[in-house]
């Protein structure tokens, strides 16, 4: 195990240096004017615009720059924006509120998505069955924003249950409607998945013979269904919490969360290349390391999988 997880380790820095500079070259091949709108509405003086792109190093090739922001990066050090503030207090700042609206959301699609998917598995063509199928075509069907709107409108202004925004501490207590919206899609795809692996290995032999050898049928779905059932369910949940903070930004703008959605708009609309790649590699970082702990839940849950 310990020379299986050295060997990944190892496999991520090459996936990790290239996906890093091919974001930062379409980032910064991006056209158009940086400086643009930064001076009001009038042109930037040529001395400020020569003197920023001395600055940033803008008039060094894309790998020059890319080099030295990697430089930077490994010393922790994710540079400024073009106002002056520090990317990493920006990062420090937006990222765990993300973090936490990422991880309710996660929460809320495994937990009713799986039993949903279970509960309609175990009974196929039947009345769970069906209105786990109606309903999952119901989340997917509806865009995220018409869902969180929805949400706000009858639990934040009608029914008064909720905050119609979340609190500008982000506690969790807070966060379970914005995390279900954000959750929503990806909880119907989930209970659809289980469904599916459910009701394909209930016909296995290792149940029947489970079944045969008169174990409660708790036992027979908790143990053995269940395990081998949550591989292909697992790799979607450990795939997804990347994309639900990377996804973030409409859900983070009904609920006025300060997130990095929010941040990484301002950035793209205001030009800051330097605050979309930091805030991207930190994505692609929690990309890989969550693939490589779906890897090794792989071999908890099936006894077959062995890492030598």
């Amino acid at each position: 195990m310990g020379r299986y997880v050295l060997r990944r380790l190892l496999q991520l820095v090459p996936v990790f240096i290239g996906t890093t500079l091919l974001i930062y070259w379409l980032v910064w091949a991006v056209p158009g004017d940086p400086f643009a709108g930064k001076c009001g509405d009038r042109r930037c003086p040529d001395s400020y615009i020569a003197g920023m792109t001395e600055k940033y190093a803008l008039d060094q090739p894309w790998p020059v720059q890319y080099l030295k922001y990697m430089q930077n990066m490994l010393q922790g050090d994710f540079g400024t924006t073009y106002g002056g503030r520090s990317i990493n207090e920006l990062i420090a700042a937006a990222y765990p509120n993300t973090l936490k609206l990422a991880i309710v959301a996660l929460a809320v699609e495994a937990l009713i998505g799986i039993t949903a998917g279970v509960l309609s598995g175990l009974r196929r063509n039947g009345f769970m069955d069906n209105l786990v199928l109606v309903s999952t075509l119901f989340l997917i069907a509806i865009p995220t924003f018409v869902t969180g709107f929805v949400l706000q409108f009858l639990f934040g202004v009608k029914w008064g249950i909720i905050n119609p925004t979340v609190s500008s501490d982000v506690p969790f207590s807070e966060l379970l409607i914005p995390g279900f919206v954000l959750g929503s899609t990806s909880m119907a795809y989930i209970a659809r998945l289980a469904r599916t692996s459910i009701a394909e290995n209930r016909r296995a032999d290792y149940v029947r013979t489970a079944i045969a050898k008169g174990l409660p049928m708790r036992r027979v779905v908790g143990v053995h269904l269940l395990r081998n059932s949550m591989i292909p369910v697992i790799t979607f949940l450990g795939t997804d919490l990347g994309a639900l903070m990377g996804g973030a930004i409409v859900t983070e703008g009904i609920f006025n969360i300060n997130g990095i959605g929010r941040e990484v708009f301002r950035a793209i609309v205001t030009k800051e290349g330097a605050t979309v790649v930091s805030i991207v590699v930190i994505l692609v970082l929690v990309y890989l390391l969550m693939n490589l702990v779906v890897d090794l839940l792989y071999a908890a849950l099936d006894p077959r999988i062995r890492y030598e």
